[in-house]
């Protein structure tokens, strides 16, 4: 086989082209690039572009990738693909409403996509979901592409508003069981960062939790290198509001790495495994394919490296002193 040319393009494709020696051996392939770090590149080989584009406030793509399905990504970064989401999505909405003693309602900042609402809706319980995402066109194409979301998307829970959390939280006079963060990455100029500050916890998210109500974010890569760029001090800016914090963390092999959620209450957490595993017995319809008490319970038990940034984390998340994943939005380039 001839010599691989790798040309890479700005808005991370590129096209590994093969000079085969045999005339009908055809070893072409498209991949896509993800910068991990300054140092580091994660790249996946692809099927075809499903989707590709610039809405007013982020860089879209939506790949057919060989090994992970379906993958939507970001500004640059790997929001969720087909084969793991169930990963980071059972992980992000089910240990909040297990732990509530009784969830009727819930309001989601993001989730474009439709999977946290997917799993929010298996719980018996629950009346009304709120999914609130700032992006029209993400809405759109994965609601067309992403058919394993459709029966979200129609189901009559589901209420779904185009608007910024942020404003949409502040006009909203009822309050929520449940608040879930799916947001992007904090990445510079990207229109998710002050979703993650201290002001927006304090002043607007917990004033529209109801008195036993449980908050729960996405927090960023929180593997043994990783854990610095967000995850800590987004756990610690949470501490200052709430009484009660747990940080969890899973391997999502998609992510090439460990990635962390924070839940955090005014009320404490207080279930063990055997009672997690009562109440998804009881409350869920269906089948969970990643999460069931002792994975929780052993997700809640960080190694002792990533424990102990998160004790001694003092940084605080505001508007204007915020960390960023490596990775650039939009507003950044204006």
């Amino acid at each position: 086989m001839g010599e691989a040319v790798e040309i890479i393009y700005t808005n991370g494709f590129s096209k590994l082209c093969s000079q085969p020696t045999h005339p009908n051996l055809d070893q072409s392939s498209s991949w896509y690039e993800e910068t991990i770090d300054d140092d580091l590149k994660w790249s996946f080989a692809l099927n075809s572009v499903l989707h590709k584009g610039t809405s007013e406030f982020q860089d879209i793509a939506l790949l057919d990738t060989k090994r992970f399905g379906k993958v939507l990504v970001i500004d640059g970064k790997m929001q969720s693909a087909e084969v793991d989401e169930f990963i980071y999505h059972e992980c992000l909405i089910h240990p909040s409403l297990l732990c509530h003693p009784l969830p009727r309602n819930v309001f989601i900042m993001g989730g474009g996509e439709g999977s946290a609402a997917r799993e929010a809706l298996k719980h018996n319980s629950i009346e009304k979901v709120v999914m609130c995402d700032i992006d029209q066109e993400v809405v759109n194409f994965c609601r067309t592409y992403l058919t394993v979301n459709q029966d979200a998307f129609c189901n009559k829970k589901l209420n779904l508003v185009i608007n910024d959390a942020k404003a949409e939280l502040e006009k909203r006079t009822d309050k929520f069981d449940i608040i879930i963060g799916d947001l992007a990455d904090p990445v510079e100029g990207g229109p998710c960062y002050q979703l993650y500050t201290k002001s927006f916890y304090e002043q607007i998210l917990k004033p529209k939790l109801n008195d036993n109500g449980i908050f729960v974010t996405q927090a960023g890569p929180a593997g043994i290198f990783t854990h610095k760029e967000v995850f800590s001090s987004i756990y610690n800016t949470i501490k200052q509001v709430f009484k009660y914090v747990v940080a969890y963390s899973a391997h999502v092999p998609s992510f090439a790495d460990t990635w962390g959620w924070v839940m955090a209450s005014d009320q404490p957490f207080s279930i063990d495994a055997e009672e997690i595993d009562r109440r998804i017995e009881e409350r869920i319809e269906g089948e969970l394919l990643y999460l069931n008490g002792a994975a929780f319970i052993s997700s809640a038990t960080l190694n002792k490296t990533v424990s102990l940034s998160l004790l001694n984390e003092t940084h605080v998340y505001t508007e204007d002193d915020a960390r960023f994943i490596p990775g650039h939005g939009l507003g950044y380039r204006n």
